[in-house]
């Protein structure tokens, strides 16, 4: 039998409602004659007030078995609450316990550091800021799908095992059945992966685009949605070897009308969030960033600026400003110039379009001054970089050079340059990785705290 969530009974019900809550202890008060116990479903942040008294079946016995960590059921009367903040609380009839928790329970009622938290993955979703993380990454999800839903576009499922490496940077997590203590060799005393359960290497994808180019090439507009792999040893706050990405690609479609479907994109999700996601945001603002409420309505209502990376270069050398990294055109811009521009001289979010070709990826479209490509960055205050995307190069001769110029096998993209072959149309299309979205909405400091496993150098606990 489903139970109603503690979140729906906390909205909908009515005081003299009889209902049955299920869910995990928080706290537990003992008065003389009677107990407050607070209980979460995770439907919702605070949960629900229980009052238990000498009229609750087993009383006595049932409050010795029950715990901060132990599993209930409640079975009781709906009423209004005289506590601050929480129209109704559940007066007990019954009290069943599933499961005890005694005081080795790690998750007590006090403070807990994040660093301390990651270290009980299998725990740190009970707590209130990690719930919290949850329930908004889910709103994000549920945003993403519904905003490309609604759009037409089709939903595709890109393996995650590949033998192309979409950027050619070579931060690939190999995949193999070789017996590693006694691998197969070639003359040449190389490994020979002809052995191997492909024949030939294989590894975890670093990106969908380039197999999600061949379905907008039938479909018009598709996106992914999902895991990719980087072998980076990046140990900082922004970075994981496990994330999710978003890629939407869109045939008939130039770098316009690419930046316009990124800015619509942003804006719908972050307007979810703040509709859905009510009670968890005021959280954020309250305990971890208290300006994360007016930066998720500035994204949501805001017009995007945008510029080019040559106007970008311009306004941050005449800013005055010392930047760590020096510019001057032809640099790959860092977080401080992306930030600066978003946050001093737009203070709103920017789309930054037409890099240096020499700072970009090889299907990115040439653009016809010969130096620059078709590319976009929308760069958001506090975070910098949030999406990164091009209008994709449709011209085979120009693909060629681009692929030669890289130093990449023409060979392993034969079958993306047959797309150019039969059938090219313009096309374009965005990345954005999933995590550092709930990160920036949240305006929690590690991203490693808003993935529920995360899988970061010399650690990949579950």
């Amino acid at each position: 039998m489903t139970m109603p969530t503690i979140k729906t009974l906390l909205a909908s019900g009515h005081p003299g409602d009889t209902v049955t809550i299920q869910g995990w202890v928080r706290t537990k008060r003992e008065q003389k004659t009677f107990s407050f116990i607070n209980i979460n479903d995770g439907s919702t942040l605070g949960g629900i007030q229980v009052v238990a008294d000498e009229q609750t079946a087993d009383y006595e016995a049932v409050l010795k078995r029950i715990n901060t960590g132990a599993s209930v059921a409640v079975t009781g009367v709906l009423a209004e609450s005289p506590a601050k903040g929480q129209r109704l609380e559940l007066k007990a009839q019954t009290l069943e316990v599933f499961g005890e928790a005694d005081d080795t329970y790690p998750l007590q009622k006090k403070r807990h550091s994040f660093e301390f938290l990651r270290t009980l993955g299998h725990l740190r979703s009970r707590t209130n800021t990690l719930g919290a993380v949850f329930r908004v990454r889910n709103a994000c999800a549920q945003a993403i799908h519904q905003f490309f839903h609604e759009r037409g576009f089709l939903w595709i499922h890109t393996p995650i095992l590949t033998s192309s490496d979409c950027e050619g940077a070579g931060e690939l997590f190999t995949v193999t059945s070789l017996d590693l203590n006694h691998p197969p060799q070639t003359a040449e005393h190389t490994v020979d992966f002809s052995q191997d359960f492909f024949g030939k290497p294989a590894y975890l994808t670093v990106s969908g685009q380039l197999e999600a180019e061949i379905m907008a090439m039938a479909f018009t507009n598709v996106y992914t949605f999902g895991p990719t792999f980087r072998a980076e040893n990046s140990n900082t706050s922004r970075h994981l070897a496990e994330f999710w990405m978003v890629e939407p690609e869109m045939a008939f479609c130039n770098l316009g009308g690419n930046m316009d479907l990124a800015e619509a994109f942003l804006k719908y999700v972050f307007r979810y969030v703040l509709d859905h996601c009510e009670e968890d945001m005021a959280f954020f603002n309250q305990r971890i960033d208290d300006t994360v409420l007016a930066t998720a309505d500035a994204i949501a209502n805001s017009e995007f600026a945008r510029i080019t990376y040559t106007e970008a270069v311009t306004q941050l050398q005449k800013s005055g400003q010392s930047f760590e990294f020096p510019v001057e055109w032809g640099i790959d811009l860092q977080s401080e110039h992306e930030r600066y521009l978003a946050e001093e001289v737009f203070k709103r979010p920017l789309i930054v379009t037409d890099y240096p070709a020499a700072i970009k990826a090889f299907y990115m479209r040439l653009n016809d001054d010969g130096k620059t490509v078709a590319a976009m960055d929308v760069l958001a205050p506090k975070v910098g970089e949030i999406i990164g995307g091009s209008q994709r190069e449709e011209r085979l001769d120009i693909l060629e050079r681009r692929i030669d110029a890289a130093g990449l096998p023409r060979d392993a993209y034969w079958w993306y340059l047959d797309l150019r072959r039969y059938g090219t149309v313009p096309h374009a299309g965005f990345g954005l990785g999933f995590e550092r979205l709930v990160q920036f909405i949240t305006g929690m400091g590690n991203i490693r705290d808003v993935i529920p496993f995360p899988r970061t150098p010399e650690n990949i606990e579950f």
